[in-house]
Parts: C-alpha cells; structure tokens; sequence
C-alpha cells in the first residue's frame, strides 16, 4: 500500500473508490487508541478509499490495523494541509475538537465533515466530553454518525518480520515528556531483578534515547548487545512486542503496542491517568498509579521538565510485583 500523495507519479490508473480522510497527525500511542474508530469507520465506509493523514513515520503500524489503505503525511496542525488531488467525499477529524483541526479538514472542501461540535469554527456534531477514555471519545464520534464501533477492537496484525528477540523482557524507559519518564535507575532495578530470575531483557528507545536506554543498561549489567535502542524500526519494534514476554515502561507508545497485542504488560502511569489513557480489562495488562483516587480524570503537568508525583510516588518493588503479576496472567 503506498504511502504519501494519493495516486500521483506512481504509473497506475486512480482508484475509482470516493475518498474519506480521517485525521490523526499525532504520536505513535494516540495513533494506536484511535485504532478501534478507524476499525469503526472501514466498516462504515466499505466502498470508499480510507486515507489517514498521519505523520508518514506511522505509516508501517497505520498499516497493520487493516483498516486504511493509504498514509498521507501530515506533520502537525501548523504544516501543510493533506496535499490531496482532489476534495474527499468525506472528511473525519479524528486529531481533536477544534477549531484548528476542523479548520484544516474544512479548508480541503470535503463533502462531508465528521467531527466535534465547535462553535468557533461553524462546525455541528457530537460534544467534546473532557472525561472520556480516548478510545471510547472517537469510537462515540464515529458511532454517532457512521456506524457501529468497538472500543476495545484494538488488535493489529503481525508484522511480516521477525521479532529481533522473541519472548524477551522489553523495558522501555523513554517517553516523548521529562513529565513521563520514571526514574531510570528504578527502571534499572526492575531490568536487573528480572534477568536475575533468568529472563532475556532488552532495552528499548529511539534513537535519540540511545544514552538513557545505555545508563539503564549500565545500571543493571546488561549486555550491550542488549540495548536495541535507536537500532529497530518501527516494525522491528511491533514485531519485538507481539512476541515479548513482558513490556515494562511508562505510559507511552511500546505500551499501547502491548495493549495491541495482548502481551503481558505493566505501565507506570503519570501525568495521564489510566481512566484516559489506560489498556482494555485484561490479566495480563497491569496498571500503576498513584494520583488523586478521588479525581481519576486529573491530567498532571504533562510539560513538567522532571517526573510528575505520580510517577515518582511508585516505588520499584511495586513494579516488580505489577510484573510477576503481570507475567502469571
């Protein structure tokens, strides 16, 4: 399936399919939360060509949930529109409730715009709900005004690659946010007690984070054959994680990878608790945090330059026994 500008330079007839555009132009972990509307919107949509406009980088994972046939990048809110040929007979705003994302879809003249209500930029739909998991906030727009839509619809398909270490221990201490990131050295204690009881553990990141995903390494002693951080690609990564034993990390995308694939998993959650963020029910997903019970939709300092409370309040012990948990179910 190609990636980019839709049948253009590729010598081969246009699709004759009417085109609907959904908009998810964010990361890794919001692009896989809104797996399960895109699932809803495929099967809504049966006779048209479904383009995501998602950072191209996406594109390999955008792929694996079946559900669109093309990825066009989009960058962000503030780049260049979705270089269409053509308007799409449908647009979706999948990204937010506006006005800057309705604008964007609105400036492309769909037939057709699916979004959020939004007074300021003249759109009409369903209303933005602060307190909603993000799962059930796009499966609601797209129940409500294309067809039926499972939350929990989340899985992917296998990547057509090999996994670089099956059944591994994937321990990823990178997050896109300082605000995220649990201390690495609690990381390195968890890593170093799990390979004690005999378990392969490896250490991922991107490629910026080589000299976190290092430290950790050096901190627990592990090989640094080891550290496959900034060595995967994105594939290589699912691929890591369908077969992984256990993922241990903050709340960041490898732990939507996991809750993709069902793989036993424990995630630390802070400054977004898990009622917005967090995995399906399941035995094998474990979920740490340790903010306000009292007000479980709170969002912390997410551009905090050090760990927020909530992550600094779990102790690796507890981390250690989320992951024998984890592991027996």
């Amino acid at each position: 399936m190609a990636v980019g500008l839709p049948d253009a330079g590729r010598g081969r007839a246009p699709d004759p399919r009417p085109t609907a555009l959904l908009l998810r132009a964010l990361g890794l972990g919001d692009l896989l939360t809104a797996v399960p509307a895109l699932r809803g919107a495929r099967r809504a949509l049966a006779g048209h060509r479904l383009v995501l406009a998602a950072p191209s980088a996406l594109a390999p994972v955008a792929l694996l949930t079946g559900a669109v046939d093309e990825v066009l990048h989009v960058g962000g809110l503030d780049g260049s529109p979705p270089a269409l040929r053509q308007p799409p007979d449908l647009a979706v705003n999948l990204h937010g409730s506006g006005p800057q994302s309705h604008r964007l879809l609105a400036g492309l003249r769909p037939g057709r715009l699916v979004a959020f209500a939004s007074a300021e930029a003249g759109v009409d739909g369903p209303q933005w709900r602060p307190d909603e998991h993000e799962r059930a906030r796009w499966c609601r727009l797209v129940a409500g005004t294309l067809g039926p839509c499972a939350p929990d619809d989340l899985r992917l398909e296998r990547p057509a690659v090999a996994a670089p270490v099956p059944g591994a221990v994937v321990v990823h201490p990178g997050a896109a946010y300082a605000s995220r990131r649990w201390p690495v050295e609690r990381f390195a204690t968890v890593a170093a007690e799990l390979r004690r009881t005999g378990r392969r553990v490896v250490v991922t990141g991107s490629g910026t984070e080589r000299a976190l995903a290092g430290e950790l390494a050096a901190r627990a002693g592990l090989p640094a054959a080891d550290v496959l951080a900034g060595r995967t690609s994105l594939l290589d990564l699912a691929a890591l994680v369908a077969e992984a034993a256990l993922v241990v990390s903050g709340d960041t995308g490898i732990a939507h990878l996991a809750f993709a694939y069902e793989r036993p998993s424990v995630t630390v959650f802070g400054p977004a608790p898990p009622a917005r963020w967090g995995p399906p029910v399941h035995r094998s997903h474990v979920v740490l945090w340790h903010g306000d019970a009292s007000d479980p939709w709170h969002v912390g300092d997410v551009f905090a330059d050090h760990p927020v409370p909530e992550l600094l309040d779990v102790p690796a012990d507890e981390v250690l026994d989320a992951a024998a948990r984890a592991l027996a179910g």
